[in-house]
């Protein structure tokens, strides 16, 4: 998102819609084996993995050794909600 300036260059803006249509349906499909709760839980903590990971990769934010532990700990989470989860 932060490379279509406010939705203002097409090519990125369409990237970003995309991408979060295909997002939510990656959600949907998860809650077919998940709860709920976890399905949301998962998809959020993915996605808030991912976009910080980006940022790291690709906008230089800062990867302090807080900041790594913190995004394994929510990997954790994830991998503990998973295995879990009751059908």
């Amino acid at each position: 998102m932060k490379l279509s300036h406010g939705f203002s260059h097409v090519g990125w803006s369409a990237f970003t819609v995309l991408s979060m249509a295909l997002s939510v349906w990656l959600l949907s499909l998860a809650m077919r084996t998940l709860p709920l709760g976890s399905s949301y839980a998962v998809w959020t903590g993915i996605g808030a993995v991912g976009t910080a990971v980006i940022g790291i990769l690709f906008f230089k934010e800062p990867a302090s050794l807080w900041r790594i532990l913190s995004l394994f700990c929510i990997v954790l989470g994830i991998i503990g909600l998973k295995l879990t989860a009751q059908n």
